[in-house]
């Protein structure tokens, strides 16, 4: 499997999981690569760690609920993966700027973080003209290091 496979595959365990308890070591083991070398390849195509990812979509995905139902703050923490209502709610201020509570009583707009897509671009393969010119020599004067003046 390469990685852009490996990538996918991977998103697509993520999202059918997103609310299971995730390791990277799940992730890892179904796409059949070590998480240590997982790990760095997803960082690397990615721009953020695959931690990072999933906390993102949990709190994309909170904060839709919390507007879209009355689902309460304490069922959202459980749901997300969060101990208590405190670390969920200072974690959904970091991602979203706003507490649970303000989102729901004023209908703020919560950001959204969508899943990952994998498109491979590739540059170059171009021809170009160029010619090599000879310019006169230019003269320098400066100071060498170590010389006082």
């Amino acid at each position: 499997m390469d990685w852009a496979q490996a990538i996918s595959e991977a998103v697509r365990y993520i999202e059918s999981h997103i609310t299971d308890d995730i390791t990277v070591c799940d992730v890892a083991d179904h796409v059949n690569i070590s998480p240590f070398y997982f790990q760095k390849g997803f960082s690397i195509l990615c721009g953020f760690s695959l931690m990072e990812y999933v906390r993102n979509r949990r709190m994309a995905l909170a904060g839709q609920e919390l507007i879209t139902s009355d689902v309460t703050v304490m069922e959202l923490a459980m749901k997300y993966g969060y101990d208590s209502p405190d670390s969920f709610t200072r974690a959904f201020s970091r991602f979203h700027g706003y507490t649970p509570l303000a989102v729901r009583r004023n209908k703020t707009m919560v950001k959204t973080f969508a899943p990952l897509k994998l498109t491979i671009s590739l540059k170059g393969g171009y021809s170009m003209d160029y010619r090599i010119v000879k310019k006169r020599s230019v003269q320098r004067s400066g100071v060498s290091p170590g010389v006082r003046l």
